[in-house]
């Protein structure tokens, strides 16, 4: 039976977050030194813009202060170049550099959303620094196969569970997500780091980190979209003509990657050749 139109209706937005993340996979294969740098701190910057708009700034009117309406651009700034220091400088304390947006900006935040401003400021932080040390350290691939991940958790999510459908992962937050999409995802991303494993292009950690990874970059897709509903707007913002903005199509990017730097605090990380 031909499934209903309405059924694949956002597969243009699936396609979208697929290029943009290939895009990203480009860069960081081409880019190294101070392009991936700034490549990085920009990707900072604009995710910052995005969440300072849904935090309480959207009237300026009621948050006066010194940027006033330029205050998410302000903070734009200030998050890339300490994305920058941070990037740039070999001293250890250089990382403190990534807190400074969020000293600038907790202040002026609506009262309530200033623990989330915090956290997602944070993340967003230290997903682009560890992009620049993923990349240094432990080499390209070893990236693709986070993007792979990514990519196929999001593909086959999003195909099987419109094709089999039943209950919702997490109705309130993200109504079309199923559990056979979820599932699927886990089992796409398992499937994923067997096949490098077996391949000889990487450790047998492959085989239970990717799942992990996937599973967290889920959750990063869910944590995006509550920040969404909260902030009562369909998408972080027009960047992308039709099809959102920068953070709706780097949320599970961030989910993964914040993963993938707890993995390596708490145990070594696997090997991608």
């Amino acid at each position: 039976m031909k499934p209903p139109p309405g059924k694949w209706a956002d597969l243009s937005r699936r396609v979208a977050s697929t290029l943009v993340l290939l895009g990203i996979g480009i860069m960081l294969a081409v880019a190294t030194g101070i392009w991936l740098r700034l490549a990085m701190a920009a990707i900072s910057a604009i995710t910052f813009w995005e969440l300072a708009a849904m935090t309480g700034w959207k009237n300026p009117r009621l948050h006066p202060g010194i940027f006033g309406a330029w205050r998410p651009f302000a903070l734009a700034v200030i998050a890339f170049m300490s994305q920058v220091v941070a990037t740039m400088f070999g001293h250890p304390l250089a990382v403190l550099a990534l807190l400074f947006p969020l000293v600038a900006g907790i202040p002026g935040a609506a009262t309530r959303d200033r623990w989330t401003y915090a956290v997602f400021g944070l993340a967003i932080m230290l997903v682009a620094y560890g992009l620049v040390g993923f990349r240094e350290a432990y080499g390209l691939n070893f990236v693709l196969w986070l993007m792979g991940i990514v990519i196929v958790s999001d593909t086959a999510g999003y195909f099987f569970g419109r094709m089999i459908g039943g209950p919702k992962f997490w109705p309130s937050l993200s109504p079309k997500k199923t559990w056979s999409g979820t599932i699927a995802g886990w089992i796409g991303a398992l499937l994923l780091g067997v096949l490098l494993w077996r391949l000889g292009r990487g450790d047998a950690m492959l085989v239970w980190c990717s799942p992990i990874v996937c599973f967290a970059g889920q959750m990063g897709d869910i944590a995006e979209s509550w920040l969404k509903r909260r902030a009562g707007v369909k998408d972080s913002s027009n960047l992308i003509p039709g099809h959102g903005g920068f953070m709706d199509r780097f949320d599970a990017v961030t989910g993964a990657v914040l993963a993938t730097m707890l993995i390596g605090l708490l145990t070594a990380l696997p090997a991608v050749n």
